[in-house]
């Protein structure tokens, strides 16, 4: 029996939890994994680096190496490698000569500047210099991939970097009524307003021509859990991404979140599945799976399911200690029926 194709969309710690269910299915699935990673991240290390270096942000690209980083112990240590950020030095252990850091980079941008290493993964600087390097993000992954035995493929969702921008009402409490524009995929994460719509810049970027093809061939595209305006969403808006995945022999499952996020406050479970269908149209989606304590009344999201041409799953994919998490084990063991189910 041949393996079947699985492309997951996705970026951050969402995309790492399905990437990392998608490997507990291995046991009773054949399953060749490929990853499509939003490229849009400007906060944090990555944007320092996209700041100052140009090219593609490498933090969620990072995350999801390490979801599929082989289980041999030399390649689990060089994924606690990659994962491993540098903190600030103490000012009292820092060389006289140097400017010493005034806080940790988390608490205060500036003495992240003062000290280059504080605030970086060190797998972000890895794939930074294997893109300047090999001159192409498609090899550098394939490269990093390699040194971590990956089980699946990492790929980014364009070649170049992309802006997100979102209309927000009510981004400025004292202005609950007034719709702004909100830039960065940061500044959109923690919006406490309302987003009313989103949009990259430039507005049409070129997909990676590899996801084109691995979509093109997939048995399944999953697309979720994870930040839904800032990991998911943001695929839909690539034009030819948005032309593959409509086009696409495979079947479609969504994962929904367990819980909302400040980017999504105010937005049901229903909704999200809505808004799919506002920035696709043309989607069409065969299930969608959640967990039923999450979802509540399953009531109206099975019509938002039924309106994307969906059947609603419930199952238990949560961590059992109360925080909206999905374990992977929980959420593999979902996922075995559904993806091995034939057509």
């Amino acid at each position: 029996m041949t393996a079947r194709r699985v492309v997951a969309f996705g970026g951050g710690h969402g995309l790492s939890a399905s990437l990392r269910a998608l490997r507990h299915c291995a046991p009773e699935l054949d399953l060749d994994i490929t990853a499509v990673v939003t490229v849009g991240d400007d906060g944090g290390s990555s944007g320092r680096l996209r700041a100052e270096r140009g090219g593609l942000p490498p933090g969620d690209l990072r995350q999801a190496l390490v979801a599929l980083a082989g289980d041999h112990p030399a390649t689990r240590r060089s994924a606690g490698l990659f994962q491993h950020r540098f903190a600030a030095v103490p000012a009292n252990d820092a060389p006289a000569n140097d400017v010493p850091p005034l806080a940790r980079p988390d608490a205060d941008p500036a003495a992240a500047r003062a000290d280059g290493l504080a605030g970086h993964a060190v797998g972000n600087l890895v794939l930074c210099g294997l893109m300047e390097l090999l001159g192409d993000p498609v090899a550098a992954l394939e490269h990093a991939g390699a040194m971590l035995g990956a089980v699946g493929r990492v790929l980014p969702m364009s070649r170049q970097p992309v802006g997100i921008e979102a209309r927000v009402r009510g981004a400025d409490p004292g202005a609950p009524d007034e719709v702004r524009t909100v830039r960065g995929q940061h500044q959109v994460a923690v919006t406490t307003g309302r987003v009313e719509s989103l949009r990259l810049t430039p507005a049409a970027p070129a997909a990676c021509a590899e996801a084109l093809t691995a979509i093109g061939s997939a048995d399944w595209l999953i697309f979720g859990p994870g930040s839904w305006y800032t990991s998911v969403l943001p695929h839909l808006l690539v034009p030819q991404l948005a032309d593959a995945i409509v086009s696409s022999p495979a079947r479609r499952l969504v994962t929904l979140n367990l819980a909302a996020e400040k980017e999504t406050l105010g937005l049901s479970v229903a909704d999200h599945l809505a808004a799919l269908r506002w920035y696709l149209p043309e989607l069409k989606v065969d299930l969608v799976l959640a967990d039923a304590k999450a979802v509540g009344d399953p009531e109206p999201v099975e019509r938002a399911a039924e309106s994307l041409g969906a059947r609603l799953v419930l199952a238990p994919v949560a961590v059992t200690d109360g925080t909206p998490r999905h374990d992977p084990a929980a959420l593999g063991a979902a996922l075995v029926p559904v993806l091995g189910a034939d057509r």
